[in-house]
């Protein structure tokens, strides 16, 4: 597994996750600073190096909000792989839409959710009242803030948490 590093931008802003290979690259080019170091050093011939953890641009990026892209994984992260219709949470489940397709329904966050397959069956190409079910909670859109698009890095990078939070 990669060393990852959390990007912020000049106001601490989480940006962005790189390798420490990138982040090395952009310390010694003066595009970035060191801001946590918690995964050693690298020697060379010449130099020593710090592994950083996370680092700090030093211009000011100016980007759109972020948004989380629509994707099988994200709606299973979203649904904490967990069937919405009977609550039963695993590893094997399906996508299934609210509303079917073939009566208009459509590939947004309001409309997916993470579903077995022993309820993707049963309510096959029906609305919900038609095959007698009800859903756990309402499907929408996650948010998009820096702990919910980073979070998925946090459990081999705990250091960061304190950057994450608050944005």
């Amino acid at each position: 597994m990669a060393i990852l590093v959390l990007v912020l931008n000049t106001n601490y802003e989480p940006i962005n996750v790189c390798t420490w290979q990138r982040a090395l690259g952009l310390m010694i080019a003066r595009k970035a600073t060191l801001v946590s170091n918690g995964r050693g050093e690298l020697h060379s011939a010449l130099a020593s190096y710090p592994i950083p953890s996370v680092i700090r641009l030093e211009y000011f990026v100016h980007r759109p909000r972020p948004r989380v892209k629509l994707t099988r994984r994200e709606i299973f992260r979203r649904d904490h792989y967990t069937c919405q219709y009977c609550g039963l949470h695993a590893q094997s489940l399906t996508v299934d839409h609210v509303i079917p397709r073939h009566l208009g329904g459509r590939e947004t966050w309001d409309n997916l959710v993470t579903a077995c397959n022993l309820c993707n069956h049963r309510k096959g190409g029906h609305m919900l009242e038609e095959a007698g079910m009800k859903l756990l909670r309402p499907p929408k859109e996650p948010p998009a803030s820096s702990l919910y698009v980073f979070g998925r890095h946090l459990g081999d990078n705990t250091e960061w948490l304190p950057y994450l939070n608050g944005w």
